[in-house]
């Protein structure tokens, strides 16, 4: 059994898909589709079923994915090591995923500092409002506003951050009065779309007595931009707030809401000394910034 065929394994596990493994691997789906079907003959095991859905594993495949990702470890540490270990900048390509929020308004200057210290090092931030599905390798690793409960995952808290609800001062010269949380029933609120709320942490709005949204959005950076178009009022992230330094705060004292940023990992990917590396200088530079981001609001 040779690492070429299980990397090319691991490629279809994860994408499940012999065009999707072949996108990442730089090979066209009839060489996957090969290759696969030489490991299979090598071990006498069948791995995948093919469906409409696409390549699912079978219970052979999923036998083999710790050992194939054991595999895939140690080469990578290796190479750690063969390339200057701790003692060299951080280098290659990181893949992260973060809600859009992070994404959108701390990310940018902690990444940009982290590759300013690491010139060999690249970045690619993928901004979704979803969780990610490490398991099949989407991102290396990703920040999520929930601490998972289930899956091969180490999980390290970040911060916390607050939230509070906001407005532009030319809606609220127009609306009627707001001066208790009761009196929401009689604004225009912007928040998430009710059925693509994809974690429990985000529903801000339950239990406010404002009902559905009439504007909505799935991405926190469309909603500010409502706020900031005077559609309504909304609750905002702190942190987002010297973005659209025209938002007014409202009702500090009787909404402040605090939610926490997580970094999630795969389990294997403790034992690697350049991934270990880059999510310390990560940790610290996201404390670092949402702390300096708040103490401008």
């Amino acid at each position: 059994m040779e690492w070429d065929d299980l990397r090319i394994f691991l490629a279809v596990a994860r994408s499940e898909s012999l065009s999707g493994a072949g996108k990442r691997l730089g090979l066209d789906p009839a060489t996957v589709g090969r290759r696969i079907g030489r490991l299979e003959d090598a071990t006498g095991a069948r791995l995948f079923l093919k469906s409409p859905q696409g390549y699912a594993l079978t219970e052979e495949g999923a036998a083999l994915i710790p050992h194939a990702e054991a595999a895939e470890a140690a080469l990578s540490g290796a190479q750690e090591v063969l390339t200057g270990g701790k003692g060299a900048g951080l280098s290659g390509q990181i893949r992260l995923g973060a809600p859009d929020g992070c994404a959108n308004y701390v990310l940018p200057q902690v990444i940009c500092a982290i590759c300013d210290e690491n010139p060999g090092l690249e970045v690619q931030i993928v901004a979704l409002p979803r969780v990610f599905n490490l398991s099949k390798r989407e991102a290396d690793m990703a920040i999520g506003v929930s601490r998972p409960q289930a899956g091969r995952l180490t999980v390290q808290k970040l911060t916390d951050y607050r939230l509070h609800l906001a407005a532009h001062p030319d809606y609220l010269a127009k609306a009627p009065p707001l001066h208790a949380l009761a009196d929401l029933a009689a604004h225009r609120v912007v928040g998430y779309i009710a059925d693509m709320i994809f974690d429990r942490e985000l529903d801000y709005l339950s239990g406010l007595g404002a009902g559905a949204p009439p504007m909505a959005s799935n991405s926190v950076s469309v909603q500010l931009q409502l706020l900031r178009a005077g559609a309504g009022v909304g609750v905002v992230h702190d942190f987002a707030l010297p973005f659209a330094p025209e938002l007014v705060k409202l009702l500090p004292a009787a909404l402040g809401l605090t939610r926490a940023f997580w970094l999630i990992r795969h389990e294997g990917d403790a034992r690697s000394a350049r991934l270990n590396r880059f999510a310390g200088l990560l940790a610290q530079g996201i404390r670092r910034e949402v702390q300096r981001l708040e103490a401008l609001t």
